[in-house]
């Protein structure tokens, strides 16, 4: 015989196989019977309609797998009530310590690049490989020739020739980009 009780954590004897088509039906007419005075409830809890229904939705879900079991209690529906409490009550927890994060997180609004800084960035694109990341690393990253040498496993005067070549085009492609916005 199955104890009657309603606490979440009660487990319950199975139902018979022969039950099996009544439990199924039963659950579509309790949820049918229910779900509005259980939603209402939520709502006077909640003081939100749509946070209500999610919660007594969740409860009624995870309710479904359990039914055989609650069918048997007392007042399921008193079940799926702590169930649809305990949902909104995390929600809220969950609410307040995204605020509290948020309270301490600074966001800081960053403008976007300069028209000079694209102009660079196309610029720096167009050259090739070694040539750019010399100049990355010499102009933005201020490592030294002997530094950058030592990084790319080459000599100081090829990194010297790479760096003069880099800073050429750099220079041919910045002017070329230049002159067609002002042509245009």
């Amino acid at each position: 015989m199955a104890v009657r009780m309603h606490d979440p954590g009660d487990t319950r004897e199975e139902l018979p196989p022969t039950a099996a088509k009544d439990v199924d039906d039963s659950f579509e007419e309790f949820y049918a019977a229910t779900f509005q005075p259980l939603m209402l409830q939520l709502y006077a809890y909640t003081a939100d309609i749509d946070h209500a229904r999610d919660a007594v939705q969740e409860a009624f879900s995870r309710a479904w797998p359990r039914w055989n079991k609650l069918v048997h209690y007392d007042q399921p529906a008193a079940w799926i009530r702590t169930v649809a409490m305990n949902v909104a009550r995390n929600r809220w927890r969950r609410l307040r310590a995204a605020r509290a994060h948020a309270r301490f997180r600074h966001d800081d609004v960053t403008e976007g690049p300069s028209p000079d800084r694209v102009a660079l960035a196309r610029a720096l694109a167009t050259l090739p490989e070694k040539q750019r990341r010399v100049i990355v690393l010499f102009h933005i990253a201020d490592l030294s020739i002997t530094e950058i040498a030592d990084q790319e496993g080459t000599a100081a005067g090829t990194v010297k020739s790479w760096l003069h070549r880099g800073r050429a085009a750099l220079a041919a492609a910045l002017s070329d980009s230049g002159t067609e916005e002002t042509d245009a």
